[in-house]
């Protein structure tokens, strides 16, 4: 941190805006790269999953729990893991909190993890989270939306070491 160069306030002002400039028009690109993201067409789900859950087996369709929107974390908590994954925890840690304010939007998160259910559960507990979170253990859920298995990340082959990989899939219910 010693290395920066020091410069008056006016070259400062004028280096700032010239970043600034660069931020805005990234800021532009992201907005319009995601706004191609939502206009992606919706894939139909006619597979049946059945995910482990506190209460029982669940379906997809359970897991709304009578939202219309479903956000699913795959949490990294591979079968033979003690613990889960941390940067995926540092994210859970970030987002117990919002669960009240993505309800209210009539939205669920819950997170999905190859793990045995009372492994999952217990480590909930241990780290004080309230997200619910099912084990897909025995089922293809992760590698069909493009994160599991030892080669496979974003439906593109690449190595995955740890057999796990992290991300975000999102469904919407409909009549």
């Amino acid at each position: 941190m010693t290395d920066h160069k020091v410069v008056a306030h006016d070259d400062w002002i004028e280096a700032r805006q010239a970043l600034l400039a660069k931020e805005k028009e990234f800021t532009r690109l992201r907005d319009e790269l995601a706004a191609e993201r939502r206009r992606l067409p919706w894939e139909k789900v006619d597979k049946e999953y059945s995910f482990a859950g506190p209460e029982g087996a669940e379906s997809l369709a359970d897991l709304f729990a009578g939202r219309k929107q479903l956000l699913v974390y795959h949490f990294m908590f591979g079968p033979d893991w003690e613990e889960g994954c941390p940067s995926c925890s540092f994210w859970a840690d970030s987002v117990d909190g919002t669960l009240v304010h993505l309800e209210h939007r009539d939205t669920r998160y819950v997170h999905v993890s190859d793990a045995p259910l009372d492994e999952l559960l217990r480590y909930r507990e241990r780290m004080g989270w309230s997200i619910p979170w099912v084990s897909s253990g025995g089922t293809t859920f992760q590698e069909d939306f493009g994160l599991g298995g030892a080669t496979t990340y974003n439906y593109a082959e690449q190595d995955q070491p740890n057999g796990e990989s992290p991300g975000l899939s999102v469904f919407a219910l409909r009549d």
